[in-house]
């Protein structure tokens, strides 16, 4: 069977990055956007580092500012309302995975009318027709929501998150300028580089794996793991390497998949709100050690690109003890919690995490096969 690799028609990576967003729009003929962001860039200024050279262009637009942190279903109505009320014909989405979530699922329910039910695209879902096109400006260095084919959506109603899974919502043009990430304050920095450390690792060990995404992967980890302590401390340089790190490990993971780490990091996210990045960094050692059986020589390479010495020496369990090791380390240094009970998750809830996390769309592309028993006490081990 042929193995599959989608990408951004185009990207635009490094300083200067935002210069593009214009002449993209002209050369496709677009005439307005509406733009999706959150409140809190409009209040930061870092929204009006697009609106303006929109404005100066004379591009016209219309702002759609109402992104949770975790998008619901609620949230990706609204946009596709602000989007048909606008009249508009592209989507500029600038933010974190959040808003650019919400841009991919108002982009899919745009195009495709019969989805207008947003719980109709969870899972790997062929919709008819492409998304109308989405330049995906990222603020945050974690998601790679930019140029992947996925994106989270949160069903209040019913207390959990759905992975949707669509090759038709991936945005046409990435933007990854580091000067749009300059903002971010030093627990979200941690949070979303540790986010794209799981995806880098998760991506490497998946079931789907295969020479290419091996590569990508592995230089991903290696990225991040050298940038991010000197980003979380505010160096200009460890940014813009993150800015890259993260979209690297988007190439890879968006093609084969992750595990559960996210799978059980999402109903974090839809019970108590626990930002992904942050659950994700608490469960990724342990479920690595937990992984470690099913994973063959990949956790020496693991501990090389993360800088680990003398992995060519180590019998397989002191690699494999060195790469959680350094996965551990560098949460602790960039200050993420241990526990799962210091996000306020309960003991009483765990039986509905683990049955929320077999279910998940992310469990299939777990290394090793699990059941909602060995969830739950993984659950409970990191209380």
């Amino acid at each position: 069977m042929a193995n599959r690799m989608i990408l951004n028609e185009t990207a635009y990576i490094g300083p200067g990055a935002v210069d593009n967003i214009v002449p993209e729009i002209q050369n496709r003929g677009l005439k307005k956007a509406l733009v999706v962001t959150d409140p809190d860039l409009i209040k930061f200024g870092v929204t009006a580092k697009v609106t303006k050279k929109l404005d100066n262009a004379g591009v016209a637009y219309e702002v759609f500012d109402r992104v949770k942190a975790n998008p619901t279903i609620a949230n990706v109505k609204d946009g596709v309302a602000a989007f048909e009320k606008a009249g508009a014909d592209v989507l500029v989405a600038i933010g974190g995975g959040s808003a650019i979530d919400t841009a991919k699922a108002v982009g899919i329910i745009a195009a495709n009318p019969d989805h207008a039910d947003v719980r109709s695209l969870e899972g790997a879902v062929q919709t008819k027709n492409k998304s109308v096109p989405i330049l995906a400006v990222s603020t945050t260095a974690g998601t790679a929501a930019e140029v992947t084919i996925n994106y989270v959506i949160t069903d209040e109603e019913k207390h959990r998150k759905f992975v949707c899974v669509d090759p038709h919502d991936i945005p046409v043009v990435a933007v990854v300028d580091p000067d749009m990430q300059s903002s971010m304050p030093k627990g979200l920095t941690a949070a979303t580089g540790m986010d794209a450390l799981t995806h880098a690792i998760e991506g490497y060990i998946t079931k789907g794996a295969w020479e290419l995404t091996d590569a990508i992967h592995l230089k991903a980890i290696e990225i991040i793991s050298r940038s991010l302590r000197s980003a979380v401390a505010g160096e200009g340089k460890g940014r813009e390497d993150m800015a890259l790190g993260q979209y690297v490990a988007g190439m890879g993971f968006s093609n084969v998949g992750l595990g559960i780490v996210h799978s059980m990091a999402h109903p974090l996210g839809a019970v108590y709100d626990t930002p992904h990045g942050v659950a994700n960094a608490i469960i990724l050692p342990t479920v690595m050690e937990y992984n470690a059986s099913a994973t063959g020589e990949k956790y020496r390479e693991i501990a090389r690109a993360m800088g680990v010495k003398g992995v060519d020496a180590m019998t397989q369990e002191e690699y494999r003890k060195a790469a959680v090791g350094a996965v551990r380390a560098l949460s602790k240094d960039v200050g993420i919690p241990v526990k799962l009970s210091d996000v306020g998750v309960r003991e009483e809830d765990v039986q509905f995490l683990s049955e929320s996390a077999l279910a998940d769309a992310c469990t299939p592309g777990n290394p090793k096969d699990t059941s909602v028993e060995e969830i739950a006490a993984l659950y409970r081990s990191m209380l």
